[in-house]
């Protein structure tokens, strides 16, 4: 339930209509405006009698929420969210994000050299796996700590903020030491006690979209960080699993302006992952950027014919430079400045 203040409301007003939610059992979320107060009501397993919050002094209306999710819906927040990385801005009102980088650190080398191309062509965030969830065991499963010291130093060479993914909750407070936003892959996308203790780190999130995942299941999940006191949860898309076989997954761009209207929290999308196919990489981004996406995420690699894995997907430096070309034309197009 939502609880809408007159806009003339006092301070003392809103501080009883709290007081009589808590007395009933349930979490009063304070969400001021600029025109007026609202208060979101939490914890509720059914339908809440508001009869005798209505007669409260300094109510407005109350509107029930029937949504799983609540702290992500534009219901509760209507203002959309900003979420900063280390300076590097998502959210409406700002210039798309580009982040890129190989899909697993494999050496020192291999992850300098992609961050400087990355760098050099554009790019703001750069990405790569320390530890890679793979779906056979004997696939490269990342380096682990070694790679996500080596993610770090070149972040910090590049003068790029970094992110990966965590895998465990175990590695939580050691990834958090090394890099500035953390990845819950879609595989983890439903893992809850991930989401939980990764809702109270506090650090930045970049959540993935499950590959079967619906988009109500989508963001109920983005609601178990924010429950945790973390609104700095940006989510991605990185297409669905459909009968279609021709690309590693389906792209559903679709999700974008629906996110846009059903929350507050920005998102963004990874064609690399969506499509499996390098060919695929550029216009897709391109179609996500029209389509509202706050940025793209994109493989590149120094070698992809080298790859350890997914080298079919990941574009060279020499391609990534000639895809920023067109990405800065589109950012023309649509009216962005730097």
């Amino acid at each position: 339930m939502l609880i809408v203040m007159h806009h003339q409301a006092t301070q003392e007003q809103i501080d009883q209509v709290i007081a009589a939610v808590i007395a009933m059992g349930l979490q009063a979320e304070p969400i001021p405006g600029s025109l007026r107060t609202a208060i979101g009501v939490l914890g509720n397993q059914g339908y809440v009698d508001d009869s005798t919050i209505r007669t409260l002094a300094g109510v407005r209306e109350t509107i029930h929420v029937s949504k799983p999710y609540k702290l992500v819906s534009r219901d509760f927040h209507p203002v959309s969210t900003v979420v900063d990385v280390s300076g590097v801005r998502f959210g409406d009102g700002e210039k798309p994000v580009i982040i890129a980088g190989p899909c697993s650190v494999e050496s020192e080398e291999q992850i300098l050299e992609a961050a400087e191309q990355v760098k050099a062509a554009g790019a703001q965030m750069l990405r790569g796996g320390a530890f890679k969830p793979r779906t056979g065991p004997y696939s490269f499963q990342g380096l682990g700590l070694k790679g996500l010291k080596y993610l770090q130093q070149a972040g910090q060479a590049s003068g790029l903020p970094v992110v990966t993914e965590v895998m465990r909750i175990e590695q939580l407070d050691t990834i958090c030491q090394h890099a500035d936003m953390l990845q819950v892959g879609a595989r983890n996308m439903q893992n809850f006690d991930l989401l939980k203790e990764v809702g109270k780190t506090g650090h930045p999130v970049l959540l993935k979209r499950g590959m079967s995942a619906t988009i109500e299941e989508f963001l109920a999940a983005a609601e178990y960080i924010v429950a945790e006191g973390n609104t700095q949860v940006v989510l991605c898309e990185r297409g669905i699993r459909t009968f279609e076989k021709t690309t590693r997954n389906t792209l559903d761009l679709s999700v974008v302006p629906l996110i846009r209207e059903m929350s507050h929290l920005p998102i963004i999308v990874d064609p690399s992952h969506a499509t499996g196919k390098r060919m695929l990489v550029p216009i897709m981004s391109k179609a996500a950027l029209v389509a509202g996406a706050h940025g793209v995420m994109v493989e590149v690699h120094p070698n992809p014919a080298g790859a350890l894995c997914d080298g079919a997907q990941s574009l060279s430096g020499n391609d990534f430079a000639e895809f920023m070309k067109d990405i800065d034309r589109l950012y023309e197009f649509l009216g962005y400045s730097d």
